[in-house]
């Protein structure tokens, strides 16, 4: 079994190349997170066969974001698929309804903090409090682990300052944003490396275009694994 601290973004159009890629890195990965972006190109279906099939781990990256009830409904189903992790934004009452959903089920709820392609003047355009990035992506953090997330997404430059407040004790944090050194930052702002993304206390890290788009995306996996520390 390869390193399931890597999880690779399946961010490409549709099912079909999305099994190609996954074929592609054959047993070098072990995780996948599938997006938004394939949720009308057979998502769902996707994490099923990767899941059911091929004993993959699936991350289901959808942020859900809305009235309790509905979070609580979508999330009820979603566990249905005996998925690993799945995103909802960080508020706390989504993600209060997004643990009633999972209740009784494995499905971890991780929380959205700030994205990792926003910075001050995103958050400024949309009418987000002032203050530095860090300074609201850890009281969002704080805000979510207090409502029952088992876990927060946060770009890795945030990672050490999360895992040391004092309720994230046994929380996982997941980082995008995640770098290769050497690779292009793409539409991402706040990046680190893999090793310096799990040294400040990450638990797994996300990397995408780096790796599919990459001429043998195993090789390039295989590069990405070999940048992490020893356990």
């Amino acid at each position: 079994m390869s390193d399931d601290r890597l999880i690779v973004a399946l961010d490409v159009p549709n099912a079909v190349a999305g099994l190609e890629v996954a074929a592609r890195l054959g047993d070098a990965v072990s995780f996948y997170k599938i997006g938004l972006g394939m949720l009308t190109g057979g998502g769902l279906a996707l994490a099923n066969e990767l899941k059911q099939e091929h004993g993959k781990r699936i991350f289901l990256d959808m942020k859900f974001f809305d009235i309790p009830a509905t979070v609580e409904n979508a999330v009820r189903g979603i566990a249905a698929y005996d998925l690993d992790f799945l995103t909802v934004h960080g508020d706390p009452s989504v993600v209060a309804a997004a643990r009633a959903g999972a209740a009784g089920t494995d499905l971890k709820i991780l929380a959205v903090t700030v994205l990792t392609s926003s910075d001050r003047s995103d958050l400024d355009a949309a009418q987000i409090r002032p203050g530095a990035v860090p300074e609201i992506v850890l009281a969002r953090a704080s805000a979510a682990f207090d409502a029952g997330a088992h876990g927060v997404i946060a770009s890795p430059q945030e990672a050490a300052a999360i895992r040391a407040l004092p309720n994230a004790a046994g929380r996982l944090i997941v980082t995008p944003g995640v770098r290769p050194a050497g690779s292009a930052s793409d539409d991402q702002k706040r990046i680190a490396t893999p090793a310096q993304a799990l040294a400040d206390g990450a638990d797994h890290i996300v990397v995408g275009r780096p790796i599919w788009r990459a001429d043998d995306p195993r090789a390039a996996a295989q590069a990405v694994l070999a940048e992490l520390p020893k356990r």
